[in-house]
């Protein structure tokens, strides 16, 4: 590739990008990264092979931009990208490993690389290598694990000088989403009381152990262990929604509770409630809360506090407005990630991110 004559930066040259699989979030972010008046679009990589072929404009619901999906590894490569927003449903190491040596910087929405300490060794040797060899970082983010549990945590612990217990509720009330694999497989509602649900509960613990372990150690606080708990709630009538029906005696909703522990006691919590329906009996015996769709985060320390947010969108609208959640900090941290060092980045990492929307 050339050598530029410019500098890159926030005044400089554009970000050249290519945007890796086009899915709910992934159309989402192909979308700001053609309007961003920074980056560049370069090229899109699709999974499905009728999308191979089409403009990038028409898979992101824009105008036309000359950029024509692909399904080639060797297309991607051939761009000589400064960053790929990797967006896959299945992870695949070897795709990650080829992108870094290549020379590209990657922002990914896999949870696996929120916290190199928490890798499989073998495999973070593995992409650390990559990236020496490519001088190109990764970063994992999203909004929940990402922003919630990472980003609000470190703004908040900045007004604390003690920290006994920081609790992050996180309020899905899903019922108007119209995606049967993601509540049925992934959410696990319509299962058997007695069905997969250990396996989404261990899920829910890897999801979310690396991220809580990053802001234990980031704040000097290591944490002894992560523990999970789960209570099921269960369908008293049948639940219609818009992605099918949940039967009578089957799941509804859960709570998850993941616990960082600190000599004894919780010092980092993340409590999943997620649910298609309140009219449930629940397993743990408990009366749950239910509300709109959000978080509320209690901080626990000598400067006590309880943030609640919501989503203030109709909902006709809810369905467009929350790819974004995912979608828009990946897009947001292009320049930074770029900017990083070689290897793994975490939130830790990188500086605060200051999204440049004029």
């Amino acid at each position: 590739m050339a050598e530029e004559t410019v500098v890159r930066g926030r005044h400089g040259a554009r970000w050249r990008v290519v945007q890796w699989a086009t899915g709910n979030v992934g159309s989402r972010a192909l979308r700001r990264v053609i309007e961003h008046p920074d980056l560049e679009l370069v090229g899109v990589w699709v999974h499905g092979a009728a999308k191979v072929g089409k403009d990038a404009g028409e898979l992101a619901g824009t105008a036309p931009t000359g950029i024509r999906a692909t399904g080639r590894m060797e297309d991607i490569l051939a761009l000589r990208a400064d960053c790929v927003l990797y967006f896959p449903h299945v992870m695949n190491y070897d795709e990650v490993v080829r992108i870094l040596e290549s020379g590209a910087n990657i922002i990914t929405t896999r949870t696996e690389f929120q916290n190199p300490a928490t890798m499989d060794p073998a495999i973070r040797a593995r992409v650390e290598a990559a990236c020496a060899k490519g001088n190109s970082s990764i970063h994992g983010t999203g909004s929940s694990p990402g922003f919630i549990t990472e980003a609000m945590p470190i703004v908040l612990t900045s007004l604390q000088r003690r920290l006994d217990c920081l609790t992050i509720y996180e309020f899905a009330p899903s019922e108007s989403r119209n995606s049967p694999e993601m509540l049925f497989g992934y959410m696990g509602f319509g299962s058997k009381p007695d069905g997969p649900n250990r396996a989404i509960l261990d899920f829910k613990r890897e999801t979310f152990s690396g991220t809580l372990s990053l802001i234990a150690d980031a704040i000097g606080l290591p944490l002894d262990e992560i523990r999970a708990t789960g209570a099921l709630g269960i369908a008293r009538n049948d639940v219609h929604i818009i992605a099918g029906t949940v039967p009578q005696g089957t799941v509804a909703a859960t709570k998850t509770t993941i616990e960082g522990m600190r000599d004894g006691k919780p010092l980092l919590r993340m409590v999943a409630n997620w649910s298609v329906s309140s009219d449930v009996d629940t397993t743990d015996g408990e009366e749950w809360e239910f509300r709109e769709s959000g978080w509320r985060v209690v901080v626990e320390g000598d400067c006590p506090m309880k943030i609640d947010i919501v989503f203030p969108v109709a909902p006709d609208d809810y369905a467009a407005m929350t790819p974004g959640l995912t979608a828009h900090r990946p897009v947001n941290m292009i320049r930074y990630v770029c900017e990083a060092p070689a290897g793994i980045r975490t939130t830790v990492d990188l500086p605060q991110v200051i999204a440049q929307l004029g």
